[in-house]
């Protein structure tokens, strides 16, 4: 079975799938979508198109480790996540996984305005990788 982890995000939602070992990113991608209802519908229909068994959701912290406005938009969007899927998201801790996305497509070339096409994908990714990496 595969872990999906979602970079959940305002307007785009980066979305990374592991392999069936469970030991690297197999596919990333991101969803441009505005209503989260939505969103969590078609977050469902890949978990069962891809036999995700685990979804890790991105949970934003400020720096200090409390947490603000966006935290809670997440722990709403797991909710509604939970609902569409029959799985309970495990909330990771993301803190400077966008700043790292960014740095990522930097140094490989990317220019900041290409940026906004693939960050949210490079952020799920970083998302999967910490948690396979607690896997081990």
């Amino acid at each position: 079975m595969r872990v999906m982890a979602i970079d959940y995000g305002d307007q785009r939602t980066g979305i990374a799938v592991s392999d069936a070992l469970r030991t690297i990113c197999g596919d990333a991608f991101t969803v441009t979508e505005w209503d989260s209802a939505r969103l969590a519908s078609r977050i469902a229909e890949e978990v069962r198109a891809r036999g995700v068994d685990t979804l890790v959701l991105g949970l934003p912290k400020n720096m200090d480790g409390s947490e603000g406005p966006r935290a809670e938009k997440s722990r709403a969007f797991a909710a509604l996540l939970e609902e569409a899927t029959g799985l309970t998201p495990v909330l990771w801790d993301e803190r400077r996984s966008s700043v790292e996305a960014h740095a990522i497509l930097h140094a490989n070339g990317k220019k900041m305005k290409q940026h906004r096409k693939t960050v949210d994908a490079v952020a799920a990714e970083l998302l999967l990788e910490g948690y396979l990496g607690t896997l081990c």
